[in-house]
């Protein structure tokens, strides 16, 4: 990405009432920041939701002046970025309606084939909450996954101290720029996420800790991971949140039970009762919903000859032998393929007893 497009996206971050979901139309209509911004406000006014009072938003100059002082922090700090339209802005993220337009990053996080989750829970976690979830961690490492969580106290920062543990990949999703580090306490943890993982934001360097910024940071967590996971929750709280925003986008969601009495079970069993989660009471239930399949670095996936399968049904049923469940959408980007198309194979498939659909829209090989 061009300096000036970096420019133009970061404008377009801070134009006022435009947010990720308008942001994210502007851009699929003229191809790029920089187009938003060069396009006749008549253009404008004809893309959906967007109104004539928000012309004089657009026009701004303080945006670019703005954007000016923030990408000179960028610059500065060794920032990495991932525009919505860019190959390395994460995957699944990509598929949410509100996904931020612009993603920043520190650290070495490398996103590929592995499975993700997000782990949440109470800043409040008790020992039995942290026993299991170290034994979840210890037990899912088999799998190689990506261990997403908001580096907060509690559960958050028990999951990603797991994770290092046992040598996983971790993300911190945070609720503030790369100027700062919340809380302070876990200043000690930032160098080796760095190194086994990173943080990822997308908020700016002088975005200060407020409330609603830790409730919309939650949507990147939920976003990130095919699964989130509650280990621990009272009746209402940020962990909750990001289990509704993860159904939202048609995710799976988990959550650990506890006795009726326990305060910080309630929010999990509630979960439960409403069929708003999956109970899960042993590590295996992870990988048996969302099928994944131990790593073995001396295997190699081996596809079986079916001379019926045309060319793009063996494009598609490879795909899914490589990457496992799959949504639409992914196999659609993977195969380069019309989403129509795929729909429409992956139907032939289900009929020869290849492909079947599972929870959440996903798809898989029988």
């Amino acid at each position: 990405m061009s300096e000036q497009e970096l420019l133009a996206y970061l404008a377009l971050q801070k134009v006022p009432l435009v947010g990720d979901v308008l942001a994210k139309r502007l851009l699929l209509q003229f191809g790029s920041a920089r187009a938003v911004f060069e396009a006749a406000s008549t253009d404008w006014i004809q893309v959906e939701g967007f109104g004539r009072q928000l012309v004089s938003n657009m026009s701004d100059p303080v945006l670019f002046s703005q954007a000016e002082s923030e990408l000179k922090f960028i610059k500065d700090n060794g920032v990495e970025y991932h525009s919505i339209l860019s190959d390395t802005y994460p995957e699944n993220l990509r598929h949410c309606p509100d996904g931020p337009i612009l993603l920043f990053q520190k650290g070495d996080i490398r996103i590929s084939t592995q499975p993700i989750i997000s782990i949440v829970g109470t800043r409040q976690i008790t020992a039995r909450g942290k026993d299991f979830l170290e034994m979840l961690i210890r037990s899912l490492a088999m799998y190689n996954p990506v261990i997403v969580s908001g580096f907060a106290y509690g559960a958050d920062i028990a999951a990603q101290k797991a994770a290092l543990k046992n040598n996983l990949q971790t993300i911190g999703c945070l609720a503030h720029g790369f100027e700062q580090i919340y809380p302070k306490s876990h200043l000690k943890y930032v160098e080796p996420i760095m190194n086994h993982g990173g943080f990822l934001s997308d908020f700016w360097s002088t975005d200060t800790f407020e409330r609603n910024n830790f409730l919309k940071r939650n949507r990147i967590i939920a976003g990130l991971s095919e699964a989130t996971i509650v280990i621990e929750s009272a009746a209402k709280g940020g962990s909750l949140v990001t289990a509704d925003i993860a159904n939202s986008y048609n995710r799976e969601v988990f959550a650990v039970p506890g006795r009726t009495t326990d305060l910080f079970s309630e929010g999990c069993n509630n979960l439960i009762k409403r069929q708003q989660a999956h109970l899960i009471s042993s590590p295996e239930d992870i990988p048996l919903m969302l099928n994944w399949r131990e790593i073995d670095s001396n295997s190699e996936i081996k596809e079986l000859p079916f001379p019926d399968l045309d060319e793009i049904e063996e494009k598609i049923y490879s795909y899914l032998g490589i990457h496992g469940r799959s949504f639409i959408d992914h196999i659609s980007i993977g195969c380069e393929l019309p989403s129509y198309i795929v729909a429409s194979k992956l139907l032939g498939l289900e009929l020869k007893n290849l492909v079947k659909p599972s929870v959440g829209k996903f798809f898989e090989r029988v």
